[in-house]
């Protein structure tokens, strides 16, 4: 699948589900109850033991159903070898103009993190398809979104925090073009308990928040 053609998925879905797990094993399972719940694009964290086969497996599993993302991704060592292994998108707590490079190298599509507004337009300028703010739960949620979305309207961004199905709603109405979601959609009593309906289940109740917030904004 092309690059533009993933970017248009994930744009589309409005939803980046992020898989953080102690077990590889569970972060296959995770990835299937996602799917079942209608989400189509899937990030594995670097921190997931062998994350590189989760996410090679998945790649094989689902071939282009699924966009397979590779998340915390800290260096170009890691973004290559995460690349190689099959991911279509990168993702990345901190800005570094050097996972950009990469990104463009292979065609990949690069998701930095940034948080002020001088990081944020720096990593669009220098060619981000979207932007990670990072961590925007500590430092107003959906109403420091809206400040930055307001001064930059042709950023592409990713709100990531303190994202429920509640403030889900409200990220998107801010002006957000997708939100990341982590232990909210990825239960981990449920995880622990085998329960992967329930996630499944959060998978829809999460693209409905989506879904949502679009009508408001």
């Amino acid at each position: 699948m092309k690059k533009d053609v993933c970017l248009a998925k994930l744009n589309r879905g409005g939803l980046v589900p992020i898989i953080r797990v102690n077990n590889p094993e569970i972060a296959f399972k995770t990835g299937f109850a996602l799917y079942n719940g209608g989400v189509e694009v899937v990030e594995i964290t670097m921190t997931v033991p062998n994350a590189l086969k989760v996410i090679s497996d998945l790649r094989e599993k689902f071939q282009e159903k699924v966009l397979i993302g590779a998340g915390t991704v800290l260096d170009s060592e890691t973004a290559r070898a995460a690349i190689l292994a099959g991911a279509q998108f990168l993702v990345a707590p901190n800005f570094n103009p050097g996972f950009i490079e990469i990104c463009h190298r292979y065609s990949v599509i690069s998701i930095p993190g940034a948080l002020t507004p001088t990081e944020i337009l720096q990593a669009w300028s220098l060619g981000a398809d979207i932007v990670k703010v990072f961590p925007a739960g500590l430092v107003g949620g959906p109403k420091y979104i809206a400040a930055v979305k307001e001064a930059m309207p042709q950023v592409k961004l990713l709100g990531l925090g303190k994202v429920n199905l509640e403030t889900a709603v409200e990220y998107i109405k801010a002006g957000a073009d997708l939100i990341g979601v982590g232990t909210a959609l990825v239960d981990k009593e449920a995880i622990t308990d085998n329960r992967f309906e329930v996630i499944t289940e959060k998978a829809k109740q999460f693209k409905q928040a989506v879904a949502t917030g679009r009508s408001l904004n």
